[in-house]
């Protein structure tokens, strides 16, 4: 976890440098007189209120209201976030968190609509202050990750003396945060929005799982032509060293060194193939991969 890898460094970065021009736009004034507030322009705001904003779904995750709120959600995005970047690589970690911080922010716009009908007529300068901001959605998805590929790792989590594994730590979470849902109001933290998340976060794994098992199934007719080119690959280069051991004397060493480059090249060239055929079945192949295959069988 010392070592950060590429992507959560960057959100790091972002966060905290949105964070500290947040603090410091608080010491000036706009055009109105009043401090600048970024939480406000870029904080998600209730969709039918007047400073509502579709890009908000993705720039309220990078504010935080306070000092408290930002370190927690770090350190939370720095000790899960790098490890499942390892697991999953740069894009896929960010096309993760950034999916799951907007079905967060699309959980907490649900559970404000549910309020709005349920207490109308509302002022609209009051809806207008339903903001939400933090990356809590996201960091909770990646707790939900964690906790789905590596639900045996035992944790230790203040105050408990004992350590816990990641799948129970992930359940509590989630009992804990559907009771503050349905039976608190007005503390000011989106435990729906955090419920939001972890959801986003589960169907996505599932569907990932299930596709990555459907393409082993589907890739096992391209294991069986891996398997066949291979043979028949070997038996080609059977046929030229017998023939080059004849013929060896007979050529420069000039050549030969020309001709091991080129077979060299074209070896890796039907290596990368085979590696593609691999991962993703043998009809991922283009026109003229498949041509290749074909003219070196030939």
């Amino acid at each position: 976890m010392l070592k950060l890898t590429v992507m959560t460094r960057n959100l790091l970065i972002i966060n905290i440098i949105a964070f500290l021009a947040m603090e410091i736009l608080r010491m000036v004034s706009g055009p109105s007189g009043l401090p600048l507030d970024l939480n406000n322009i870029f904080g998600l705001h209730f969709f039918l209120a007047p400073d509502f904003h579709y890009y908000q779904l993705f720039t309220y995750m990078f504010m935080h209201a306070n000092i408290t709120h930002i370190v927690f959600n770090m350190f939370a995005l720095w000790m899960f976030g790098c490890v499942i970047e390892r697991i999953w690589g740069a894009k896929k970690f960010l096309f993760y968190y950034i999916c799951c911080g907007v079905g967060a922010g699309l959980f907490q716009e649900f559970a404000q609509y549910m309020q709005y009908i349920t207490y109308m007529p509302i002022d609209p300068s009051l809806i207008n202050q339903w903001t939400t901001v933090g990356a809590s959605g996201a960091v909770y998805a990646i707790l939900l990750a964690f906790g789905m590929l590596f639900p045996n790792e035992r944790m230790f989590i203040i105050p408990f003396p004992f350590p816990i594994k990641a799948k129970w730590l992930v359940m509590g979470y989630v009992v804990i945060e559907l009771y503050l849902a349905i039976t608190t109001t007005g503390d000011g933290v989106a435990h729906v929005a955090h419920l939001g998340g972890m959801v986003f976060g589960f169907i996505m794994i599932k569907y990932w799982s299930k596709s990555l098992q459907n393409g082993n199934n589907k890739n096992r007719k391209g294991d069986e032509i891996i398997n066949k080119i291979k043979r028949m690959f070997e038996e080609t280069e059977r046929e030229k060293t017998n023939c080059q051991s004849n013929s060896y004397y007979h050529d420069d060493r000039q050549t030969d060194r020309k001709r091991d480059a080129r077979r060299k090249a074209n070896q890796e060239e039907i290596d990368r193939i085979l590696d593609k055929i691999r991962k993703s079945g043998y009809d991922a192949l283009t026109n003229e991969e498949k041509q290749k295959l074909f003219d070196q069988h030939k």
